[in-house]
């Protein structure tokens, strides 16, 4: 049960990731969280560094999407000047979006990555379905009310994972 909040890669932040082995290894499309992921929750829209990243992202082939469970207003200015489709009010960990990106963009579980800042929504939702998981560090430690409540289970998690020695906090790897 444990194996389902375990990331299958870890990373420092977004800009860490290897793109290239992720594609070599059969990845299309790379799907984002925004908050704490992409931006903090305080910024209204992407930074250049962002921006930059998902075009390099698209230049390499790559579909890239954002699954949040923020709203719709919160994700519409990232939609529109990162220009990717957006899914809001997602439900992670519930794979219900995950699934319908497989479905609708035509894409096998083994082609496809969540990278996101939280285990309990990001890499449990992923695992579930099957996809690729990518844990990065939040970029804030301001979060949203029930994000605090999640990153206390969270940390539990995280302690037996460490005892059982499955992940360890600050170890990265791919």
């Amino acid at each position: 049960m444990l194996e389902k909040f375990i990331p299958d890669k870890y990373q420092k932040s977004v800009f860490t990731i290897d793109y290239k082995k992720l594609k070599l290894c059969g990845i299309k499309c790379i799907i984002f969280d925004v908050d704490n992921t992409l931006a903090p929750i305080s910024a209204a829209k992407p930074s250049r560094k962002v921006k930059d990243l998902v075009e390099r992202l698209k230049d390499m082939g790559f579909r890239v999407l954002i699954v949040s469970n923020a709203s719709k207003k919160r994700l519409t200015p990232f939609k529109e000047l990162l220009e990717v489709d957006c899914a809001a009010s997602s439900k992670k960990p519930f794979g219900f979006k995950f699934r319908k990106v497989l479905n609708d963009y035509k894409y096998k579980v083994n082609e496809v990555a969540i990278v996101g800042d939280q285990i309990m929504t990001d890499i449990l939702g992923g695992n579930r379905v099957g996809i690729t998981t990518i844990l990065v560090n939040p970029i804030s430690t301001k979060d949203q009310i029930f994000t605090y409540i999640l990153r206390f289970f969270e940390n539990i998690v995280i302690k037996k994972a460490m005892k059982k020695e499955l992940f360890t906090k600050g170890q990265y790897y791919e």
